[in-house]
């Protein structure tokens, strides 16, 4: 248990920045509007004091301490904080068996873990008893998938709730505020521009202990010129150790470098695509957001020339999810110099783009009577699948049986390239439509 000393107000004052900043209710909390916004779930837990066991998931810096210290803060319930680091079997026993005796007298008790997925699971087994029958409300807090890391049968009784990084407005938001709060500098005259807070805000990458531990370093070291404090691009290019600093996720330049690494890939430049990727990346970008765009490329302009690309790039997805940077940098590289390599095609999204003409021109083409579904009587009465011809009764496993509506029939959509392994199915798809075409006019 913390104690109060003669020289606590001191130690606050002389703690970092993020601490002293960290908010203190809900209405300074920053960004997770999803969860926190008025009305939602996870804000009329809290402001009704109605917790339940609960994991808060997500990256570093966006505030799961935070939620559980606000949570501490406003309910009637007894507050026990557990470090996955420091406790141990015997810690969590002594505290489930106070946690009962408490129970027995009416009271409630609320446990928060920080890092729960760094306990074993026979640390995380003990807890489980105690949450069955009541005893305790659990709150765990974790940056990794707790569908991975945490017991079933405990998460089975926890509402898993996921943090997303921080926007860039949400992080300048906090770094204005940590300006003018007295438990920031806010008795202080600091010089700096709403560019250079941005561009603190970008190089964080959605974590708001980061940026606000960038601010105080910035400001720690930043020029005087009397009583005021001037910050400078060099001062913040310092500590940062980021050279682009004025990269803009919003503006011109964002959409050039995103746009170069696309036409470096489809020009099939694995060199000049990894430079584009490291420019992003070095300059703040958010990785999933180059994951993304790296995805939608696998089947824009490779597609089934090497239907592989779109599983690397699915996997570099989920590993920019699971670990974020910096060591995601090499999965986003493995899947850029992949893509840069394989062979191309654009058949997949032209094929799109021409039926989405069609199916915006005519909405209510009717689905041919052959191909719809006949669950009722009165439905096989209207010929619902009538004629309908089942591929698999036949030798060839294809019939001559037209799916597209009347006003569309025999109209082609997708055109196979030569490229890579479309060159087959290039083949294979001219050797379907020869068949039918025979079949269709012999059964004229």
């Amino acid at each position: 248990m913390e104690q109060q000393t003669f020289f606590s107000a001191n130690n606050e004052k002389n703690q970092p920045l993020a601490a002293r900043m960290r908010p203190r209710d809900l209405d300074e909390f920053a960004g997770q509007e999803h969860l926190l916004g008025p009305g939602r779930v996870l804000r009329k837990l809290i402001e009704g004091d109605q917790i339940t066991s609960m994991i808060f998931w997500g990256p570093p810096g966006v505030g799961k301490t935070t939620l559980a210290k606000i949570i501490a803060n406003r309910t009637q319930s007894r507050f026990v904080t557990f470090s996955a680091v420091t406790s141990g079997i015997k810690d969590i026993r002594n505290l489930m068996k106070e946690a009962d005796e408490n129970r027995f007298y009416g009271g409630r008790t609320i446990v928060f873990v920080d890092e729960i997925h760094r306990f074993n699971k026979a640390q995380q087994d003990a807890f489980l008893p105690f949450v069955e029958k009541g005893a305790i409300t659990l709150i765990g807090a974790t940056t990794e998938n707790p569908s991975f890391e945490v017991n079933g049968a405990l998460l089975s009784r926890c509402k898993v709730f996921v943090l997303k990084p921080l926007q860039t407005e949400d992080i300048v938001g906090l770094l204005r505020r940590s300006l003018t709060d007295p438990r920031g500098f806010g008795g202080q005259d600091i010089e700096i521009s709403d560019g250079q807070l941005a561009a603190i805000a970008n190089v964080a990458n959605g974590d708001a202990r980061n940026a606000l531990s960038t601010l105080e370093m910035v400001v720690l070291n930043g020029g005087m010129e009397g009583e005021r404090t001037v910050i400078t691009d060099d001062i913040i290019a310092q500590c940062t150790s980021r050279k682009s600093l004025l990269y803009d996720k919003n503006g011109e330049e964002h959409y050039n470098l995103i746009s170069a690494l696309h036409k470096s890939m489809r020009n099939s430049d694995p060199d000049a695509a990894v430079y584009w990727l490291a420019r992003m990346l070095e300059a703040g970008e958010d990785p999933m957001y180059i994951a993304r765009r790296v995805t939608r490329f696998a089947s824009e302009d490779i597609g089934i020339a090497d239907s592989r690309a779109l599983e690397v790039a699915v996997a570099a997805f989920q590993a920019c999810h699971l670990i974020g940077m910096p060591e995601c940098s090499v999965n986003l590289t493995h899947a850029v110099v992949y893509c840069a390599m394989a062979p191309k095609s654009n058949a997949m999204e032209v094929a799109y783009m021409e039926a989405a003409k069609d199916a915006q021109a005519d909405f209510a083409a009717p689905v041919p009577l052959q191909i719809r579904n006949a669950p009722t009587k009165l439905m096989k009465e209207l010929d619902y699948g009538k004629d309908y011809m089942y591929a698999h009764d036949y030798e060839e496993k294809i019939t001559p049986m037209e799916c597209l509506p009347d006003s569309l029939a025999g109209k082609r959509y997708y055109h196979p390239t030569t490229q890579g392994l479309e060159a087959r199915y290039k083949e294979r798809l001219e050797q379907i439509r020869e068949w039918k075409e025979k079949h269709r006019n012999q059964n004229l």
